[in-house]
């Protein structure tokens, strides 16, 4: 029998639980742009890049690929690599302090 044990870090949960988040938003803005009508409630990109911005890039980019959400959008898919660019580098300098 193969014993998996194995803790996660409060920073790890935080990862998970954001990224999901991050799906999750990013999946209820497609299923709304497939809505046609006055008063529908679309997410604004703004607010779509904030939840990549505070950790929840992977789940983005699974969302963004999935549902081929926001990837023909320029401006958008430029901003959200700038984001990863800047976590990539302050991860590297914080695991390296």
């Amino acid at each position: 029998m193969i014993n998996f044990s194995f803790t996660l870090s409060y920073f790890e949960i935080y990862i998970i639980v954001i990224s999901c988040f991050s799906f999750v938003y990013y999946s209820y803005d497609k299923l709304q742009s497939f809505k046609k009508g006055k008063y529908i409630n679309r997410v604004s990109e703004i607010n779509l890049l904030f939840s990549s911005f505070i950790g929840g890039s992977i789940g983005s980019i699974f969302a963004m690929i999935i549902f081929r959400h926001k990837i023909k959008k320029y401006s958008f898919v430029l901003k959200f690599v700038l984001i990863l660019c800047m976590q990539f580098i302050l991860y590297n300098i914080v695991r390296n302090m």
